[in-house]
């Protein structure tokens, strides 16, 4: 297993065996998950510091919902919700990331610590984004994006998902590119749950190789979704709960991390990094046992 590189300001790793851990602290409260667990500065730092020591490489802070329906805050109240936990566990020397679509806030939370900017849009919701990443010279992750939050779900209609997806995303670097982003510096993230069902999800993930051939890194982020919690529906036809996903949400770590991804964007660190502790292991062994055989080699 091999993680991409990236080329970073000191203190984010920039290569690795494994993927890197990306852990979420969202500072929201209405999350689809843990919207407000974490509700002011003092809990969401203690999160994130939390999230470390359960494993996670970095921490990727958010103050605003991007679940499906979700409505967007106004910029200075997403500020005041990421900068002041970014500050915190950059000063404690713990590396962190801002989840945002906004330029500005962006720019606040890199002023803050943060190394790198989390982007669902893709770069489409704000255009002052592009220019502002070129500008500090940070990794970029462009998300797979076809619309606001509240609408995404309609949008989800392909016919070819993972060609779409991979075109869709391939027009997003050129943008970046285009607007001085150095491609080095560019994340790919295939947006799983975003204006896509489960079918979608799946066939996204079945393919994840079809990204990581472009030579990019790609961080992969299906914790908790609800794909997972279709998947796993109950007797009586219910979901299971998004807290109890994290099994599933490993079992996709463990896939995704086969496919050479870069990052693994969840909730809980600990089944993840378990997970790929396993993979670890079993790339160590002198051979692979056939199915119903011994170990070779």
């Amino acid at each position: 297993m091999a993680a991409g590189s990236v080329p970073v300001r000191a203190g984010l790793p920039v290569t690795g065996i494994r993927p890197w851990v990306m852990g979420i602290v969202n500072v929201t409260p209405d999350s689809f998950s843990d919207g407000g667990r974490w509700p002011d500065t003092a809990t969401a730092v203690q999160r994130g510091r939390d999230l470390v020591t359960l494993g996670a490489d970095l921490v990727d802070v958010g103050g605003e919902s991007t679940r499906p329906g979700a409505h967007r805050v106004n910029p200075d109240t997403e500020a005041a919700r990421v900068v002041p936990v970014i500050r915190a566990l950059a000063s404690d020397g713990i590396a962190c990331s801002v989840d945002t679509t906004r330029a500005a806030v962006a720019r606040s939370a890199l002023d803050a610590g943060a190394l790198l900017v989390n982007d669902v849009s893709g770069g489409m919701a704000d255009p002052e984004m592009a220019a502002m990443v070129a500008d500090a010279g940070v990794p970029w992750v462009l998300m797979h994006w076809r619309g606001p939050s509240d609408v995404m779900q309609d949008l989800a209609r392909y016919d070819d998902v993972v060609a779409e997806v991979r075109a869709e995303l391939l027009a997003r670097v050129e943008a970046a590119v285009a607007a001085g982003v150095d491609e080095r510096a560019v994340i790919l993230d295939p947006g799983i749950g975003f204006a896509k069902n489960a079918d979608h999800n799946w066939a996204v993930l079945r393919r994840l190789d079809v990204l990581t051939g472009l030579g990019l890194p790609v961080l992969i982020g299906a914790s908790r979704k609800r794909f997972l919690g279709e998947l796993l529906v109950g007797s009586d036809g219910a979901l299971r709960g998004a807290a109890e996903r994290e099994d599933a949400t490993a079992a996709v770590s463990a896939m995704a991390a086969l496919d050479g991804v870069w990052g693994l964007r969840v909730h809980e660190p600990r089944p993840t990094r378990d997970a790929l502790a396993v993979l670890e292991a079993y790339d160590r062994l002198p051979g692979r046992a056939t199915v119903g055989g011994d170990v070779d080699g």
